[in-house]
């Protein structure tokens, strides 16, 4: 029996007609990843990006199935490290040397962390999408970690109209009378008291930074909360209600200020080499969002590699 050659118009070449192109491959392969917390290792579901640049000479297309098979093989059977990925775009080019320069693979999950109560003894979960890639050129890497981190953001505008408004009310109250402290201390326990109350909203700290290949996504995202100050929660009791009230009025924040509180926290974050932030606050007050954007000054401006 003849055996078939099958035809391959991937290797087709025009020198003309085939122009190099910076990047191609798969987005969103689906994929279960070996994710390490600290208490113990988890499999969990994920989305990778798979790339090479198609440069070296005039070839039609790339070798998919070899980038979807180091995918399977690599990133499916070992714990999650940049490491990983690093190894991972070296086999990209290793099966490409005849045809690319640079490679990149980007892993795209929800990461579960516990997180401790602000006053109480309970912890929850939370779910913090992460995005963890590593670009290749020639065997050069470099590694980047993106992450997303909710929070509460109080107006500081709308605090001091609010302020502003609880003092025309004392006033009202008080001027024809003389100060007891006790009825004082009553009636600003009183919707009377506490007339008004500043707009506060639910934000977003979209956060993407180089980093050394020991960098772990978690301690980004602890940098971005410990900045902010109002991570949203999850299990509360009423002291831990009351404690996120207390941190919403003792940091007030207009998008600028919740950049320039994270701004100043990255610049000195051992690990970090450059970085790029958005912060959306999805505003309560408007049917916009307030947003700003910050970056080291360096390479990474924008979210893209």
């Amino acid at each position: 029996m003849t055996k078939k050659t099958l035809p391959d118009v991937a290797k087709e070449t025009h020198s003309e007609r085939y122009a190099p192109i910076d990047w191609v491959g798969m987005g969103s392969i689906e994929l279960p990843l070996l994710l390490k917390q600290s208490d113990g290792v988890y499999r969990i579901p994920a989305r990778v990006d798979a790339k090479v640049s198609l440069d070296k000479k005039p070839s039609r297309g790339i070798h998919m199935s070899r980038l979807y098979l180091i995918t399977q093989e690599l990133l499916s059977k070992n714990e999650l490290s940049f490491d990983l990925l690093g190894k991972t775009t070296d086999e990209f080019l290793k099966t490409h040397e005849d045809l690319s320069s640079e490679a990149s693979v980007q892993v795209q999950f929800e990461a579960p962390l516990i997180r401790k109560a602000l006053k109480s003894t309970n912890q929850a979960w939370r779910s913090y999408p992460v995005i963890l890639s590593s670009f290749n050129h020639e065997g050069k890497k470099s590694y980047f970690v993106e992450v997303v981190v909710t929070y509460s953001s109080t107006c500081p505008a709308s605090a001091a109209l609010s302020r502003q408004l609880i003092q025309d009310g004392f006033k009202q109250q008080f001027q024809d009378q003389s100060v007891d402290f006790d009825v004082i201390h009553s009636w600003l326990g009183t919707t009377q008291g506490i007339v008004a109350t500043p707009h506060a909203q639910r934000s977003f700290a979209r956060v993407k930074a180089e980093v050394g290949i020991d960098f772990q996504y978690g301690d980004l995202i602890d940098v971005v909360e410990e900045a902010l100050q109002t991570a949203v929660q999850g299990a509360v009791k009423r002291e831990d209600e009351q404690e996120f009230a207390l941190r919403n009025g003792q940091n007030l924040m207009f998008c600028e200020d919740a950049a320039r509180r994270v701004k100043e926290a990255l610049d000195t974050k051992a690990g970090v080499l450059d970085y790029v932030a958005e912060f959306s606050h999805v505003e309560s007050l408007h049917p916009h969002n307030a947003v700003s954007h910050i970056s080291a000054g360096k390479k990474l401006r924008t979210f893209q590699i």
